[in-house]
């Protein structure tokens, strides 16, 4: 099995030493940027200017998780900000197959992200249209949940649908990962971890993400 990746979010980060955070993590695979808008989600976060920010601090993957309404009129902002890989949700544009294709046209890569409540099955025979399904395993919106177990049922569904159909799409999942859930979540097939608290909560964050990164090595 591949190297899991290990993407620290930071939504939990101190965002007064910005900088530091980032760096401190040098040793994660992907930085994950949560974007919220307070009508998708019932909450404010960053926008295109901090992602320009710490696209200028690290040279490492970003990963920009769009919690956002009409995902299509922003897109280009956030590519035009450095994002690697940009995520949105489903439930959030009218056509999502559209919306990947014109991301990977712009030389980015195109993720989808589903809540708790929105079934996977509809969205499997679109599979080749992403690089990445982003699984959230809290509902979206704030931090520090708690990881909703159930959840495992739709990286299993993935799983299996990527591997029957030679994909290489990327499993990730968002949402009460720490060294207590993590496991579960490789043992379920995931290849790309987005964890908060549980390495910003940390004293030695690059510590965290190596502990991470060994307790998903399955």
């Amino acid at each position: 099995m591949a190297t899991p990746i290990i993407a620290p979010s930071i939504l939990a980060a101190d965002f007064s030493q910005l900088g530091e955070e980032v760096r401190a993590v040098d040793n994660a695979d992907w930085i994950h940027v949560d974007i919220m808008d307070g009508h998708f989600v019932p909450n404010l976060s960053f926008g295109p200017d901090i992602t320009m920010t710490v696209n200028n601090i690290t040279d490492q993957h970003l990963d920009v998780h769009l919690m956002i309404e009409n995902p299509e009129e922003w897109v280009d902002k956030y590519i035009e900000a450095g994002a690697d890989c940009v995520i949105f949700h489903v439930e959030a544009t009218p056509d999502h197959v559209a919306l990947a294709k014109h991301l990977r046209s712009k030389g980015v890569k195109a993720g989808f992200s589903l809540k708790p409540g929105t079934p996977i099955e509809p969205y499997l025979a679109d599979l080749r249209f992403f690089d990445l399904v982003l699984v959230m395993s809290v509902e979206p919106g704030f931090g520090g949940q708690s990881f909703m177990p159930d959840q495992l049922d739709k990286v299993r569904t993935l799983r299996e649908a990527i591997d029957n159909n030679n994909l290489t799409t990327l499993i990730e999942i968002d949402g009460g990962i720490s060294e207590h859930t993590i496991a579960q979540a490789a043992e379920a097939g995931c290849d790309a971890y987005v964890a908060g608290s549980a390495i910003y909560g940390k004293d030695d964050r690059a510590a965290a993400v190596d502990n991470l990164r060994r307790l998903a090595t399955v």
